[in-house]
């Protein structure tokens, strides 16, 4: 499996000339494509994704995006009349349409946020919130994150997002993850960032399956670079903007940098993918999104962008080979390796037992949450600062201590 050998200034540049009417040539697909139009103008962030030229061919409608996380506010005038009610696994307090943090509304607002202009990649899905992340915009066991994505199937999510992780796996995370595989839901996670603290792609971003994905930005000159402080490595899938703006909960908008805003783009092609096919599998909706990502690193397979950046455009019109089961899903899981077009065999993984259900156990559910921050571009990060002005300090003293000796 490689991506395209396409190189150049900005993923602007790099998207398909023409237009595909219809499905693509030569590639077998289930179901006629839906037509799309939408007279929404989108946001400036959008242009390297092409997302008015993609909005002709699908905004997202019709499919359901779970986004677990911190809770929605469902009242901002970007995402108001298309948050469904969800649920509450942190206190049982909302029904996921509240958000106290704030995370989840900018990444529901990026997925599906309209808005003059419009800030979200799919503009006409709808989100299901499930809110995992407690008001410290973590949480405490990740079967809190794995009885949200259980939920989330049982519910009709066709996409599920997570901007959240961990370095620990987890079993009853992996579980849940299967559970979603084996019912043709695409699950998005972020790669996560870099805290200084841990170095690897995070739990469940790493989860064979996972469509993992790290952040870029852009260079001066226009070239799409790795977003610095994104967590990269094997596992990465796709690469997509980390520095964006989203909507703020209680309203307006704000600016924001972090892998977690990354995957919800991702997560948002995904959905104009099953818009525009609705009965295409999700084994063959990652391969779409891989098979047409714009190639920004080492041919093939790279650890910083994976197959590279994410390319709505060429996801919804170039022609791409069929294949019988999910190219991510290394594990063999219902009886084969990976997911085929047709998913028969989800009978035979029964949804697990509510995960948070007995007594605790941190050795195997291990906590997480989301370390994005709210800063403008170019803003350094609080760590940074510090150590900036601790070295200075050092520096200042040294010189201090040796000019008496220089005297001598």
């Amino acid at each position: 499996m490689t991506s395209r050998p396409r190189t150049g200034r900005g993923l602007a540049l790099l998207v398909a000339a023409s237009l595909a009417v219809g499905g693509p040539p030569g590639v077998a697909l289930a179901g006629a494509p839906v037509p799309a139009a939408t007279g929404q103008v989108a946001h400036e962030q959008l242009t390297p994704l092409a997302a008015e030229q993609a909005w002709q061919h699908s905004t997202g409608a019709g499919v359901v995006v779970a986004v677990l996380d911190s809770g929605v506010d469902s009242e901002h005038p970007d995402l108001a009349g298309r948050v469904l009610p969800g649920w509450d696994y942190v206190d049982g307090s909302t029904d996921g349409r509240e958000d106290p943090v704030g995370h989840g509304t900018t990444v529901a607002s990026l997925i599906a946020g309209r808005g003059d202009p419009a800030i979200g990649l799919a503009p006409d899905a709808t989100i299901l919130p499930v809110r995992v992340l407690d008001e410290q915009n973590r949480y405490q066991r990740a079967a809190t994150v794995a009885d949200g994505v259980i939920r989330a199937v049982d519910q009709g999510a066709q996409v599920i997002n997570l901007s959240l992780g961990g370095a620990r796996d987890s079993s009853s995370l992996t579980d849940a993850l299967a559970y979603a595989m084996a019912r043709d839901v695409v699950v998005v996670a972020c790669t996560g960032n870099d805290t200084g603290d841990y170095a690897e792609v995070w739990y469940p971003a790493r989860e064979p399956g996972v469509v993992a994905v790290s952040g870029l930005t852009f260079s001066r000159g226009g070239t799409a670079v790795r977003w610095p402080e994104s967590l990269t490595g094997p596992e990465t899938v796709l690469s997509a903007p980390a520095v964006l703006t989203g909507a703020r909960a209680g309203g307006g908008r704000r600016p924001v940098q972090g892998t977690s805003f990354s995957s919800a783009l991702v997560a948002a092609t995904a959905a104009l993918i099953r818009a525009r096919w609705p009965d295409l599998p999700a084994a063959e909706v990652v391969n779409r999104l891989v098979s047409t990502a714009t190639q920004l690193g080492a041919p093939g397979r790279d650890p910083v962008f994976g197959f590279g950046g994410v390319d709505p455009v060429a996801a919804l019109t170039e022609p791409v080979p069929p294949v019988r089961g999910d190219p991510l899903d290394t594990k063999a899981r219902s009886r084969a390796t990976g997911f085929g077009s047709a998913p028969d065999a989800a009978g035979s993984i029964a949804a697990p037992e509510p995960a948070s259900a007995g007594p605790e156990q941190p050795e195997r559910q291990p906590a997480g949450g989301a370390g994005d921050e709210v800063r403008a571009a170019g803003d350094r990060t609080l760590p940074g600062l510090i150590w900036a002005l601790l070295a200075f300090t050092v520096l200042l003293l040294a010189a201090a201590a040796t000019r008496p000796l220089i005297r001598r």
